[in-house]
């Protein structure tokens, strides 16, 4: 699966030792938001530190996501994990969306307020 959109959020790196393996591990975790009428968030996570450090994400920074989901169950509730397997830098402009089924937004001044005008709520 795929989002381009921009990070918002860089969390720190966690690392520790495997116990069943012994090996080191590292995974740090982000968050992305997809443009739109209604932007959408998603967190996901990046593991292995050579993995870290190629795709070198940093808040601001307008990527391309390629992921996969799973979901891990843990003391009786489950978990949704998105893993990042690839990450491309993406030109702003590709971001951008534009709704091409709305007409042009008029927007008074402050000047053009009528006499029917009150400080009422409308609710």
């Amino acid at each position: 699966m795929e989002l381009t959109g921009k990070i918002i959020a860089v969390m720190p790196a966690k690392s520790g030792v495997s116990t069943k393996t012994g090996n080191n591990w590292m995974t740090q975790e982000y968050v992305i938001e997809v443009p739109g009428q209604y932007p959408k968030r998603c967190a996901f996570s990046v593991f292995g530190e050579d993995r870290i450090k190629q795709f070198n994400i940093q808040s601001g920074d307008d990527v391309t996501i390629q992921f996969d989901i799973d979901a891990r169950e843990f003391n009786g509730r489950w978990y949704n994990d998105v893993r990042v397997y690839n990450v491309s830098r993406t030109p702003n402009e590709q971001i951008q969306t534009v709704n091409t089924n709305v007409g042009p937004l008029t927007i008074p001044s402050a000047n053009e307020n009528s006499a029917s005008d009150s400080d009422d709520l409308p609710f």
